[in-house]
């Protein structure tokens, strides 16, 4: 993470939220008390920006200026919110093609995603505001801008947001080694949101049973699974190649 990704201080960041500035997420300290710990506190909370309470070793990992037990996490990029896309993609007359990261945490790979989700025509990238990587540079850098164009929606977490999904007439179909379904086998051509899970558990117990299908990817070799990158490449590249099959024009 590069120093320009911050915002060290109260004052500092209270300013940065006022001016505008997309803050990704705010860093207290644990026991931080005070009235200007509880001004940030209602700011952040007016402004629905993510807060974490951390012990001070945290903070000072960071940087050892004098923080004041806040630092705030900018983002290049601001973030979008479910509530106001679904509804807007259907309205365009688009047939929605979606992508949910459960818990992927590294921003390399998060990056990586990002672009590929862009050549591949995704119309907006839905990841949970805690256990997730972030917008971040290191990200933008990885996904080679792709993040500046591909929308990315933060919602409270990743069952709440594939629910609402699916409310809203999507098939969501996840990509695990536990599917009976081969990853070419399931229909991309409708409403579609394709889940992938963090680099070393996969998806969560409790998203893995809101999927209408478990799309697996075969895996011939003696390494036992793909990099998630790679295996977002492959899932979403065969969603491209049956869209295109159906006479979908590009969006």
């Amino acid at each position: 993470m590069e120093k320009n990704d911050y915002i060290f201080g109260i004052r500092a960041i209270l300013e940065a939220i006022e001016s505008g500035k997309t803050i990704d997420k705010v860093l207290i300290r644990r026991d931080l008390g005070g009235e200007l710990a509880k001004e940030l506190l209602d700011k952040v909370r007016e402004y629905d920006i993510v807060v974490q309470r951390v012990p001070l070793e945290r903070l000072n990992r960071i940087t050892m200026k004098n923080h004041q037990g806040a630092i705030a996490q900018l983002s290049p990029v601001g973030y979008h919110r479910l509530d106001n896309i679904i509804p807007q993609l259907y309205e365009d007359g688009k047939i929605p093609f979606a992508l949910v990261l459960d818990g992927v945490t590294d921003a390399r790979n998060f990056g990586a995603i990002a672009r590929s989700a862009d050549c591949a025509g995704v119309d907006f990238i839905v990841v949970p505001e805690r256990g997730s990587a972030s917008v971040t540079s290191d990200a933008v850098k990885a996904s080679a801008g792709a993040l500046f164009y591909v929308p990315v929606c933060r919602e409270r977490d990743t069952l709440t947001a594939v629910k609402k999904l699916k409310e809203n007439g999507y098939l969501v179909v996840g990509a695990s080694e536990k599917g009976a379904q081969s990853y070419i086998d399931a229909d991309y051509t409708v409403p579609v949101a394709i889940v992938m899970g963090s680099e070393d558990t996969g998806i969560s117990p409790e998203v893995l049973r809101q999927c209408d299908r478990l799309a697996a990817i075969p895996i011939l070799g003696n390494i036992g699974s793909l990099n998630v990158s790679v295996a977002a490449g492959v899932i979403l590249y065969e969603a491209v190649r049956q869209r295109l099959a159906s006479g979908f024009s590009k969006q």
